[in-house]
């Protein structure tokens, strides 16, 4: 017989919130709006043209749950962070652009068995289960996000790294014709993120594949991208094309912005305030409610010792 324990971060099924929607409420309401103009699900050059969409739903691990409810699909679906489609919260339409076949995603840098390969070979390779995981954004608010996926530490296995390397450095797509936000050539283009080999080992860090039970819509980074519930959204790249095993600290695309406000290891702290706004507190999309930041987003007792020895500093966060 199996027994399960709570843990800090278990969240109910009914609680669960999804990516990139703003804190304020006036933008969320601006989101609603557009919401119910025209929202299509899935969205448009999405599931309905992925060969591996048989594999979904695939089935729930367990272990990870939430102590909130999931964030409705269609709030979810409508409202992103995607600044290659615009700065506008509702890129969904723009998103659709983005062909997500033919794809793969390159595999090199410091490492023993440096490939490419396409993203359903990867999919079927990889065994995808759904995980629910919590998700916060810097910009102080929160969701709850079921995501279909595998572990990071799979690719890091299927890389087999040499000893020298330190860092996995991401790096998405960059195509100008079909995202009109890397025409602006102030932008560091295209988005590339970074973690330790030891984050990139840790079992909560995750390759998504899907959300709701169906392949990745395109404005929610398909037709892969990556999940890390501890560190704030910014960091968890989307429609990725490339993964390189490297030795020094990878500059990401936010740090090469604004470093003070952006940095490398943007853990989740509600103590260290972003210089512009408090983190004390998040407002949970979707419900009107507004509740207390946790360490690491709750995720505390699974990554902590990842940085034990650490100073606290504010680098750490930012």
């Amino acid at each position: 017989m199996l027994i399960k324990t709570r843990k800090s971060w278990d969240i109910p099924e009914t609680q669960a919130t999804p990516e990139h929607l703003f804190f304020s409420r006036r933008a969320l309401l601006t989101g609603a709006g557009a919401i119910g103009g025209a929202l299509a699900l899935p969205s448009p050059g999405a599931a309905a043209e992925d060969p591996s969409a048989g594999l979904y739903p695939a089935k729930r691990n367990e272990a990870f749950k939430l102590d909130r409810a999931l964030t409705p699909e269609k709030v979810n679906s409508a409202y992103n962070n995607f600044y290659e489609f615009g700065m506008s919260k509702n890129v969904t339409d723009a998103a659709a652009a983005l062909k997500t076949r033919p794809w793969s995603v390159k595999i090199d840098g410091l490492c023993n068995a440096p490939q490419e390969i396409a993203i359903d070979d990867m999919i079927k390779r990889m065994q995808i289960e759904e995980r629910l995981y919590r998700h916060r954004c810097v910009e102080a608010w929160s969701m709850t996000i079921p995501w279909t996926g595998f572990p990071l530490s799979k690719i890091v296995a299927l890389a087999d790294p040499k000893p020298e390397a330190k860092y996995l450095r991401f790096e998405t797509f960059k195509d100008p014709k079909v995202a009109p936000g890397q025409k602006q050539v102030w932008y560091p283009w295209p988005y590339v993120e970074g973690v330790t080999l030891d984050e990139a080992k840790n079992d909560l860090a995750f390759m998504v594949t899907g959300a709701y039970g169906k392949p990745l819509a395109n404005q929610f980074g398909a037709p892969i991208r990556l999940a890390l519930p501890w560190k704030y959204g910014f960091k968890s790249i989307k429609s990725i094309v490339r993964i390189s095993f490297v030795a020094e600290q990878p500059k990401s695309y936010w740090e090469q912005l604004q470093a003070s406000e952006y940095g490398f290891w943007a853990n989740v702290n509600p103590a260290v305030p972003h210089p512009r706004w408090s983190q004390a507190t998040e407002e949970v999309i979707g419900t009107g409610n507004r509740v207390p930041t946790q360490l690491y987003n709750g995720y505390a007792e699974q990554v902590a010792g990842l940085y034990a020895g650490m100073k606290q500093e504010r680098a750490l966060f930012f």
